[in-house]
C-alpha cells in the first residue's frame, strides 16, 4: 500500500495560492489548478492575484473560490512597487487561518519570504538553487521545463496528480453571444478567418508591425479573411498594421471582452501573434498559431504542443531578454522574416481540413460571391 501523501496526510479545508500575474501566466497554471480541485474537492480555495484576475476568478469558478487581491509590494513588477498595504494584507490573511499556502509565484525567494508571512498550518512552493531550505513541500525551480510543466511537477510532489496536462479555457453562454455579435456586425467567416495579434506587454516583445502587415497582406492575397486584434489601449499598434497593410481587413482591436477575444480564437484557423496571452489562448482553444517569439525564453514559453503551435525565434547571445526595450536593435526580432511567417502560416493553414479561402483580398467572400451572381444573372 502507498503511503498517504502530503496533501492527504494535510486533508486542508481551506487552501490560498499565490500568484498574482497577468493572463498568459494564469492560463499556464490552469492544468495545476485543475488536479488541485481534483485532488481537494471540498477545499476552499482562493487566489491572491492581481486586481484583474476576478474575471479569471468567475470563468474558472470550477477551480478556484474567491480572488483576493494582491496589495503590492517591493520586488514584484506586476503592479506598483510599494510596502505600504502590506501589514494590513498580512493581518487579513492570518485572521483567515489558512490550512495550507501555495506558492505558484514563482521560482521562490521574495515569493516564499510573502507565502510564509501568510502563517499558513503548511506551505509548498518552489526554491532557488541557493536558497535556505524552507520548511514544508519545496522542490528546486524546474529551470529547464516548460512553464506550465513547472506546476505540474510541484502538484505531482504535494500529492495531486496531473492528469490532463492540455491548457483550457472555458466558453460560455455570454461569449458564444458576443461572437455571433461580431459575425453579424463585422460579416466574420470562421472557415477563412486568420487573426493578427501585433501586441505584446513589453516592447521588445514586439516584432515589428510593419512585418505583420505584409504577412497580413500575403495572407489576404491566398483568399484568406484577416481580422487585426488587440486592447484598446494597443489601437495606435494595430491601427499602424492596419495603415501599413493594402489588403482590407477587419479592425477588431478594443471591441472585444476577453471571453469574446478567446471565442474568436476558437473559431479562426490561424492566429498569427508575439509570444503573449493570446498565444495561450489558442493553445487552450488547440487553434492553429504562428508565434513570433522575440526575446522570450522559449523553452519556457512556447505552447506544449510544437505541431499545431510553431514558434519562430532567433537567439542571439542577449537571449533570453531582461529588457523592457532592446538596447541593441532588436536583432532576435528583425532576424524573423516576413517570408518564414508567411511560409509557416501557409503550411498550417494547409494542414486544416476546415480552412476554406476565398477569392484574393476578398474581405466578404460570400458578399462578392452575391454580387457576381447578380452581375451573371444582370447580364
Amino acid at each position: 500500500m502507498n503511503a498517504p501523501t502530503f496533501l492527504a496526510t494535510l486533508a486542508p479545508r481551506r487552501i490560498v495560492i499565490f500568484r498574482a500575474l497577468q493572463l498568459g501566466d494564469m492560463l499556464c497554471a490552469v492544468p495545476a489548478l485543475r488536479a488541485l480541485r481534483q485532488a481537494a474537492p471540498r477545499a476552499h480555495i482562493a487566489l491572491i492575484g492581481l486586481p484583474w484576475a476576478q474575471a479569471f476568478v468567475e470563468r474558472y469558478a470550477d477551480l478556484v473560490d474567491e480572488l483576493i487581491v494582491f496589495p503590492g509590494a517591493v520586488g514584484f513588477p506586476e503592479q506598483r512597487e510599494s510596502n505600504a498595504g502590506l501589514p494590513a494584507f498580512f493581518s487579513q490573511m492570518r485572521a483567515r487561518r489558512f490550512d495550507l499556502a501555495i506558492q505558484l509565484h514563482g521560482s521562490g525567494g521574495i515569493a516564499n519570504d510573502l507565502l510564509f508571512e501568510l502563517r499558513a498550518q503548511a506551505n509548498v512552493g518552489f526554491v532557488q538553487p541557493d536558497e535556505a531550505a524552507r520548511h514544508g513541500v519545496f522542490i528546486g525551480w524546474p529551470d529547464g521545463l516548460p512553464e506550465s510543466e513547472r506546476y505540474v511537477a510541484l502538484m505531482n510532489a504535494l500529492g495531486a496528480p496531473v492528469t490532463e496536462r492540455q491548457l483550457w479555457f472555458p466558453l460560455g453562454t455570454r461569449d458564444g453571444e458576443e461572437y455571433a455579435a461580431l459575425v453579424a456586425e463585422h460579416g466574420i467567416e470562421a472557415p477563412r478567418l486568420v487573426l493578427i495579434h501585433p501586441g505584446a506587454q513589453l516592447p521588445s516583445r514586439r516584432w515589428p508591425a510593419e512585418r505583420f502587415a505584409a504577412v497580413a497582406d500575403n495572407l489576404a492575397a491566398d483568399g484568406w479573411q484577416i481580422a487585426i486584434t488587440g486592447t484598446a489601449a494597443e489601437a495606435l499598434l494595430t491601427g499602424a498594421v492596419l495603415g501599413a497593410m493594402t489588403a482590407p481587413a477587419l479592425h477588431l482591436a478594443g471591441g472585444t471582452s476577453l471571453g469574446a477575444l478567446a471565442a474568436l480564437v476558437a473559431h479562426a484557423r490561424l492566429v498569427v501573434c508575439n509570444d503573449t496571452g493570446i498565444s495561450h489562448i489558442a493553445a487552450a482553444t488547440a487553434t492553429a498559431s504562428v508565434v513570433i517569439a522575440s526575446g522570450s525564453d522559449t523553452r519556457r514559453w512556447a505552447p506544449l504542443d510544437h505541431a499545431r503551435h510553431r514558434v519562430l525565434a532567433d537567439y542571439p547571445a542577449c537571449r533570453p531578454c531582461l529588457f523592457r526595450d532592446c538596447p541593441y536593435g532588436h536583432p532576435c526580432a528583425l532576424n524573423v522574416s516576413v517570408q518564414q511567417v508567411v511560409q509557416t502560416a501557409r503550411a498550417q493553414l494547409a494542414e486544416d481540413s476546415g480552412a476554406h479561402p476565398g477569392a484574393p483580398n476578398a474581405l466578404h467572400a460570400r458578399a462578392n460571391a452575391e454580387t457576381f451572381e447578380e452581375r451573371h444573372h444582370a447580364a
